[in-house]
């Protein structure tokens, strides 16, 4: 009756428009209440979800993201990808996907790459010819890279969820593989669709032009070198390496593009702030969500209930991606990570799966359904900036959700993919 409770309240402020964080904190205060548990444990549980050290990295990041999107990185970013990639028939789709590895890379977010390459790129596309449904598509699906390729504040949530059963350098690791997989296989579907939409190609602008674009953009680059190399090498924490990347980008936006004014930085403040409330708020209240999840052994049934269904791995492991899928069609990110972890996880464990190959299943999942109606926040973001209804795009977004689900069964079912570099590097 308590998870009944629990799972039902949470429910019924989603469906009357509460923010996913007010869900979460509301049932759970409920649960605790009708088990008669103290009603103290509630807040503890929710000062305890923030109150750890490696959770600082993420306004660190989200702040340096902030930065290199108001500061002109992106630009960069975009022009040497169009000068590399972009003489290829449709190569402006490709272009799209390039840019949102490097930039996703930089980020650590779907929504900042979006909104900083799709504001770029959406409206270059369709001035060469290119539908508006297909650059938003490309656009939408390629933003997946923020949250795959490290750095990304999502796996340091995820890391934080496992309990510390992950170190934030091997989950960095074990990021890389996937995202550029899921950009190559995005790219070839880019690629197929102009091709049978008869897209232009782009005039090859030299290799001088190449070399030259190359350069400038090396500053920009190396702020994720920098956040990454750090962390890998133990030379700084998570959080230092976060902190040392928000002031780095700071000094290449200032002294070296000199392209970010004083109205841009309290914008890219005002928009770390907020950002960062979001995720902390939704964080704190998924703590006191996961206790009682905890309390009514919820992943132990779990687990009962998917082993007693079937003992066949690749199915329980279909049915995990699905429900995962599902879910992230319908909820918020942050908090299906720090919901979901405890719940799959020991699931995942149970067939054997390395809690780093989870992570990369689970990001993946989740970042498809970002870009997946009803709640797909990214898709809502890339057609508010494409200027296209909804219907329009997902009509045709499907070969790219395929290119994903395929990158995502490869994920699934071949542990090499996420688990080599941290086998080969990993600390």
């Amino acid at each position: 009756m308590g998870l009944l409770l629990l799972l039902g309240v949470f429910t019924l402020c989603v469906v009357i428009g509460l923010p996913v964080a007010f869900a979460l904190g509301i049932s759970a205060l409920v649960a605790f209440w009708h088990e008669g548990l103290p009603l103290l444990i509630v807040f503890q549980r929710i000062v305890a979800g923030i109150n750890v050290y490696s959770l600082m990295a993420i306004p660190f990041f989200i702040f340096a993201g902030e930065l290199m999107f108001h500061g002109g990185i992106a630009m960069r970013l975009v022009r040497f990808a169009q000068n590399a990639v972009g003489a290829v028939r449709g190569g402006l789709g490709i272009v799209n996907v390039f840019s949102s590895m490097l930039f996703g890379g930089i980020s650590g977010s779907a929504i900042a790459d979006i909104s900083a390459l799709g504001s770029i790129l959406v409206p270059v596309m369709k001035d060469k010819g290119y539908d508006a449904d297909y650059a938003v598509n490309v656009t939408v699906t390629s933003s997946i890279a923020g949250i795959i390729i490290p750095p990304s504040h999502n796996m340091i949530i995820f890391a934080l969820a496992t309990g510390g059963a992950v170190s934030i350098s091997k989950l960095f690791l074990a990021g890389v593989i996937p995202g550029i997989l899921m950009c190559i296989c995005l790219a070839v579907a880019a690629y197929v669709i102009a091709i049978k939409r008869g897209y232009p190609a782009e005039k090859f602008p030299g290799w001088t032009v190449l070399v030259i674009s190359f350069f400038s953009a090396i500053p920009g680059l190396l702020t994720a070198v920098i956040i990454v190399g750090g962390v890998l090498s133990g030379v700084f924490t998570a959080t230092e390496s976060g902190a040392f990347g928000a002031i780095y980008a700071f000094v290449v936006t200032l002294l070296v593009y000199r392209s970010i004014t004083w109205d841009k930085f309290c914008v890219a403040v005002t928009s770390a702030v907020r950002t960062t409330s979001m995720v902390m708020i939704l964080i704190a209240c998924a703590g006191a969500f996961a206790y009682m999840l905890t309390f009514f052994r919820v992943p132990d049934r779990t687990v009962e209930f998917m082993t007693g269904l079937t003992d066949n791995p690749i199915l329980i492991l279909l049915l995990i991606n699905l429900s995962l899928l599902i879910l992230g069609m319908i909820m918020d990110m942050a908090a299906l990570i720090l919901i979901c972890t405890p719940i799959f996880l020991p699931v995942a464990q149970s067939l054997g799966i390395d809690p780093l190959q989870f992570g990369m299943i689970l990001l993946v999942n989740l970042g498809l359904g970002l870009c997946t109606p009803p709640v797909g926040t990214c898709l809502f973001v890339g057609c508010a900036v494409g200027k296209i209804p909804i219907e329009r795009a997902v009509k045709t977004i499907w070969p790219f959700y395929t290119a994903i689900f395929v990158a995502l069964m490869l994920i699934t079912f071949v542990p090499a993919i996420s688990m080599t570099l941290p086998q080969l590097i990993g600390q």
